[in-house]
């Protein structure tokens, strides 16, 4: 049987921190600024955590994760 291959798209996405949690960066953040607050601007410009919900499944994309 086939190894299973990292799902790169995810693998560009998330990255692994050095407790075992998955580090994201926000969306909404490439153009149209002029419609959002510079708090939101600030907000969004900083990396966050992947939720509890969404952990199975994108560890399952990152096969390498350990």
């Amino acid at each position: 049987m086939p190894k299973q291959k990292t799902h790169r798209a995810s693998a560009k996405r998330f990255k692994k921190t050095a407790n075992g949690g998955l580090k994201r960066d926000h969306g909404f953040t490439s153009h149209r600024f002029h419609g959002k607050t510079k708090k939101q601007r600030r907000q969004l410009a900083k990396s966050t955590m992947v939720s509890a919900s969404d952990m199975k499944r994108i560890k399952q994309m990152l096969t390498t994760y350990k």
